[in-house]
């Protein structure tokens, strides 16, 4: 198997993870934090539903600055409903399998990198970023079943049964 078809494959393993707990996902809760050094549910739910747009923009950008001198280009969308968080997650997994499907393993292997007011913070292969990213949405996901289970939410299997769905996925 070549790099670009186990990244997408991984990519679309963690992407049906993720429906699963967006599916769950309360009304009404965008603003609660189970600690006020927490991030706020509906931003954290958000960056569930969109880390696969950071693998579109590994791929076709050369490098992304999260906060360029000049201001914010880019704002997030707040969700409010489940469906919403999952027509969002379709979006960019969908932006990112067509990336795949439009790019090399060579040019997997060369650099991209992630810049903060132009310096560079980050800087690997992109097969590595895209990497991280997926872990990023596993870890954020992670935090987000922690969050379902405090709102009273059922937490649905990801890696194995949970609590409330006991079926091996």
């Amino acid at each position: 198997m070549n790099l670009k078809d186990f990244l997408l494959a991984e990519m679309n393993r963690e992407v049906d993870r993720s429906r699963r707990a967006l599916e769950q996902v309360p009304e009404g809760k965008h603003d609660w934090k189970p600690h006020e050094k927490s991030m706020a549910f509906g931003y954290l739910a958000n960056m569930v539903a969109t880390i696969p747009m950071w693998i579109s923009m590994q791929i076709n950008q050369n490098e992304l600055d999260i906060a360029p001198k000049d201001g914010p280009k880019f704002e997030q969308k707040q969700f409010n409903t489940s469906a919403e968080f999952i027509e969002a997650l379709d979006k960019a997994a969908a932006g990112a399998r067509e990336a795949f499907e439009q790019t090399t393993d060579d040019h997997l292997n060369t650099n991209w990198q992630l810049k903060a007011a132009g310096n560079v913070v980050a800087e690997a292969p992109r097969y590595e970023m895209i990497q991280d990213s997926l872990l990023h949405l596993a870890h954020h996901r992670g935090q987000m079943t922690v969050y379902l289970r405090l709102l009273g939410a059922k937490v649905p299997a990801i890696y194995g049964p949970s609590a409330d769905d006991k079926e091996f996925r």
